[in-house]
């Protein structure tokens, strides 16, 4: 009994070619045979050995025997027994590999968030990240050009706060909103 398989490409020049190819095949190598005939070829068997395995120097002591199909088969370790079912369950299982209880939960006291013990909140960071984003951008907006680290300590004031004596000298940014109660002055 004969297959036939047939392929079916994408494209139809390859379709078409091989449209084309497998009917000479069938008008020059199967004129005689009939439906229910075999054809007078079989399949195959081909094993090709690995050729990442690298090839012993020959030398003298070497034997006469002929290489064998398995002298190149990387060999692995297997077990010798199966695992029950009671043992995969027990190793699966093991209170080590389950999902831990945190016990270190607590409330931000600034913004009434969940955090953990000694973590900082990040609501809160996002907040301070979004902020000095925006004093990055009074400063960008001051100096004219990209950012630069200042030579001089930087003081942000914010809506009703004046510079005091210690800020001579430092570079003053000055914000158009409430000072957030997140954010101390320095």
């Amino acid at each position: 009994m004969a297959a036939l398989v047939m392929v079916f490409s994408p494209l139809p020049r390859l379709r078409g070619l091989l449209q084309r190819c497998w009917g000479r095949l069938e008008r020059g190598f199967l004129p005689g045979f009939a439906g229910d005939q075999s054809p007078p070829w079989g399949p195959a068997l081909a094993v090709q050995a690995p050729a990442f395995l690298p090839e012993p120097a020959s030398d003298a002591r070497e034997s006469n025997e002929t290489p064998s199909l398995l002298d190149s088969i990387l060999w692995m370790a297997a077990p010798k027994k199966r695992r029950t079912i009671e043992v995969n369950r027990c190793r699966r299982r093991n209170p080590n590999k389950l999902i831990k209880v945190k016990r270190n939960i607590d409330v931000c006291p600034e913004c009434g968030n969940l955090k953990q013990k000694h973590v900082l909140c990040g609501y809160c960071y996002a907040k301070v990240k979004a902020e000095t984003r925006l004093i990055r951008m009074e400063i960008r907006k001051k100096e004219e050009g990209p950012f630069n680290t200042p030579t001089v300590e930087t003081v942000v004031l914010y809506d009703g706060e004046e510079p005091t004596e210690n800020d001579k000298g430092k570079r003053i940014i000055e914000r158009a909103r409430k000072r957030p109660s997140w954010f101390v002055q320095n």
